[in-house]
């Protein structure tokens, strides 16, 4: 089988914006990693900077999947996404996958440093819309289980979820609005309990909230 992944050692993009070598933490006082993988969740508001910075928690990396949950069934996401993707390092792959996230990682975790899923909330609202006739307890014993298979293959290599942060505005007016909005607060527990470190990015800024050493 055809590697996933040519080594580039030329033109590799750097960014300057909220870049990390590698997290400090990641290494214990003599030297040794922490763990032989390391699940990241990054958690921030719309336009915070979140995928900016998870983002640079992979520059390092020289082989990265970036696992892309977006469906673009509109010009205004169609551009949105053609932006992305050309500010990416040119040598990263991209698997657009809306739903078997999962699976998604399992195809590429042994060819991969790196995976970065972009992100969680996406994901979650294409659940809700596909399962839509599903109860809430349903839905979130389905988001779970996806989230724990995602873990498992966040195992084998570095992984980084981006998620949105949700709970900080209104109460949706809507039974479906505060129904997601709770599916989401509970689908950002589970995963920041199964992440080794967490960070939430406020304007701009990432915060470390959860570090191995941490116990959630």
């Amino acid at each position: 089988m055809e590697p996933l992944f040519r080594e580039e050692r030329e033109g590799r993009r750097r960014r300057d914006d909220l870049r990390v070598r590698r997290p400090a933490w990641d290494v214990t006082p003599n030297g040794r990693r922490v763990t032989s993988s390391m699940l990241t969740l990054v958690l921030g508001g719309a336009r915070s900077g979140k995928s900016r910075f998870a983002e640079s928690l992979c520059i390092n990396a020289r082989r990265v999947a970036y696992i892309a949950t977006l469906r673009p069934e509109d010009d205004e996401m169609r551009e949105r996404v053609a932006r992305h993707r050309s500010e990416r390092p040119a040598h990263w792959l991209t698997i657009e996958e809306p739903l078997d996230i999962a699976s998604a990682a399992d195809r590429c975790d042994a060819e991969c440093d790196c995976i970065l899923l972009d992100c969680l909330t996406i994901w979650l609202s294409n659940l809700f819309w596909c399962y839509r006739g599903e109860t809430p307890d349903a839905l979130r014993a389905l988001a779970a289980r996806e989230l724990e298979r995602l873990v498992s293959a966040a195992a084998r290599c570095d992984c980084v979820i981006v998620s949105n942060e949700v709970g900080y505005g209104l109460v949706p007016e809507s039974p479906v609005g505060r129904t997601f909005r709770d599916l989401q607060g509970w689908l950002n527990q589970d995963a920041a309990r199964a992440a080794d470190a967490v960070y939430l990015v406020v304007a701009g800024i990432p915060l470390a909230i959860k570090r191995p050493e941490t116990a959630l």
